[in-house]
């Protein structure tokens, strides 16, 4: 008989099973689902009283999880440095401009 976790009752095999749909899972989680799932896993490595396989599961399920988290992240950062490329292009055209008129003035 399969040993359950009592705070979920999954069984390690389910804890994996979910772990393999989650690969799929992975491309519809937003940031803060993925980091919300990530404190819990978290939470549950830490309080412990699970077994190996099911510890391992939880481990594998974090690191998935965590890469969701960083490719969010490293999304935001794209944007945030395009944004402020944009914004400083955008100072340098007016800055050329004023400077024209300022000339033919």
């Amino acid at each position: 008989m399969a040993k359950t976790d009592e705070q979920t009752g999954q069984t390690a095999e389910q804890a994996a099973g979910q772990t393999g749909q989650s690969a799929r899972a992975e491309t519809t989680l937003g940031y803060e689902q993925a980091r919300d799932e990530l404190v819990e896993v978290v939470r549950r490595l830490e309080a412990g009283g699970t077994s190996l396989e099911e510890s391992l599961a939880l481990w594998e399920r974090g690191e998935e999880l965590a890469k969701v988290c960083r490719h969010w992240l490293e999304g935001a950062r794209a944007r945030l440095d395009a944004a402020l490329a944009d914004d400083e292009d955008a100072k340098g055209a007016e800055g050329a401009e004023e400077a024209e008129s300022a000339g033919q003035g």
